[in-house]
């Protein structure tokens, strides 16, 4: 398979903090996480190519908050590829019921295909989908991290039903880490389950690129 990203093209990335990593601070414009190591492998690569690259990921943000700001930051930058990671905070808000945040399998499963529907309807991208995950095998009758387990798998079964849908890209993170966590500990990966170190990052942008066709 070639490598879908061809030259003049735009890649849009968003999502909640694992595709924010302080873009909108001091790691400005791409963020130091997968975002920026793809951008950077890719470079690496095809240095003859002209691609512009775009980070609108949102720290702490849930489906519903991507619907909320899905014209100013995708639809108007008209992107050829566009790159979604989103779920992780959607399922903790559900599992402890926020007052006026939390996002229900069902909602979930209902507002996603809205903005990808806005996607196909208003713009000529392509859809890349990342499987949301959490970095655990805690699978304990009772402890909170079984439990996400459990909730997240509900979240995972309807992007993967959505790439499907769509003829997406799927970028299967979780059976990845799911897969790592086998052999090595977790805190290779990450200081806790949702928010990946570098190393993390990595392997979440080797996977990206690999369902690019690198």
């Amino acid at each position: 398979m070639a490598f879908a990203i061809q030259s003049g093209t735009t890649v849009l990335f968003t999502g909640d903090s694992i595709t924010d990593t302080g873009r909108r601070e001091g790691n400005f414009p791409f963020g130091n996480g997968y975002v920026r190591m793809s951008i950077d492998l890719i470079t690496a690569r095809c240095p003859q190519h002209k691609l512009k690259f775009i980070n609108t990921g949102i720290s702490g943000h849930t489906v519903r908050d991507l619907q909320n700001r899905w014209t100013d930051d995708v639809i108007r930058h008209q992107p050829d590829w566009v790159s979604i990671m989103i779920g992780v905070n959607d399922v903790h808000r559900w599992i402890h019921k926020v007052d006026g945040q939390s996002v229900s399998p069902e909602e979930y499963a209902e507002i996603y295909p809205r903005i990808l529907d806005r996607v196909k309807k208003e713009t000529k991208a392509q859809l890349v989908l990342i499987e949301p995950f959490y970095m655990s095998v805690e699978h304990a009758p009772g402890s909170y991290r079984a439990n996400v387990l459990t909730q997240l798998a509900k979240y995972q079964k309807t992007c993967e039903k959505l790439a499907k849908q769509y003829k997406a890209r799927y970028v299967r993170c979780h059976d990845m880490f799911q897969s790592l966590l086998k052999i090595h500990p977790a805190d290779r990966f990450c200081p806790e389950p949702v928010h990946p170190n570098a190393s993390g990052h990595l392997t979440i942008a080797h996977e990206w690129l690999k369902a690019m066709g690198w």
